[in-house]
């Protein structure tokens, strides 16, 4: 088994602004070094959450994100796609906190391909868009349900795409896998209750990995009836409604400043 890093970062002094309606409560937010995941981590932390700051690589910034946190909280690099690796991380949050009642299933991979361009877009390509954010989603939802259960507010939210609705996207992988989340979303919802599936489907996103797109941005600000591309906090209060409210399971909250009704 491949082993995950945790690293162990208490910080209890309250921070200004921060109120208690998750106290208690301990959240796994996957890839959460930046972008979406990272506010969603901060946003939680502010709620009162104990939180599982997670990354495949980015190890100082998750260590620094855990230290910053105003509640408890762990940094544990795990690549999702390496089976045992997901599962380590889940049995490192269960040691340091011994519950899991959210997980917030963000971590994902792509690589701009154009849709025309069958040959640019590679076997390897194709494989790893898979694994990322299929396979690794999957194997850890599925390792996760056991400990959701005994949640008193289980909830489970993915970070799936407006590729995963339209055709559209950074390539022709990445639309079918988030395509794929979204009826795994439905599918678990179905079948796994009282545990709660939602997922959240952004149009573009301003965050690091995209500050180079401007002609996308360009586009999106141009197009859309809310004319700009996403931020992470309109994704985290996305995730933060389905968590609030609790008689919503197996939706998919598209976030997209109202692009896809123009496609």
């Amino acid at each position: 088994m491949v082993s995950a890093m945790t690293e162990t970062l208490t910080n209890n002094s309250p921070a200004t602004g921060t109120s208690a309606e998750f106290e208690g409560k301990v959240a796994l937010v996957t890839g959460s070094t930046s972008g979406i995941g990272e506010q969603t981590a901060r946003r939680l932390a502010d709620l009162g959450c104990k939180i599982v700051v997670n990354s495949s690589s980015s190890v100082e910034a998750g260590q620094a994100l855990s230290a910053e946190l105003p509640t408890d909280s762990i940094y544990v690099q795990a690549d999702i796609s390496d089976q045992a690796q997901g599962q380590a991380m889940l049995d490192a949050t269960m040691e340091e906190f011994g519950q899991l009642d959210f997980l917030i299933n963000n971590a994902g991979w792509t690589s701009l391909v154009a849709h025309h361009d069958l040959d640019g877009l590679t076997d390897e390509i194709f494989r790893k868009t898979f694994e990322v954010n299929v396979f690794g989603t999957w194997w850890l939802t599925k390792a996760a349900i056991p400990l959701l259960a005994k949640s008193g507010n289980p909830n489970v939210v993915t970070i799936t795409s407006i590729a995963g609705v339209r055709p559209v996207g950074s390539s022709m992988a990445y639309s079918m896998a988030k395509a794929t989340l979204n009826q795994m979303t439905a599918l678990l919802a179905k079948s796994y209750g009282p545990i709660r599936f939602n997922a959240v489907a952004p149009g573009l996103v301003a965050t690091p990995w995209t500050e180079s797109w401007d002609d996308q941005h360009a586009a999106v600000a141009a197009m859309a009836p809310v004319p700009r591309s996403a931020t992470a906090d309109d994704c985290a209060e996305a995730i933060l409604a389905f968590l609030r409210n609790g008689y919503i399971s197996g939706q998919v909250l598209v976030v997209d400043g109202g692009l896809t009704q123009l496609m």
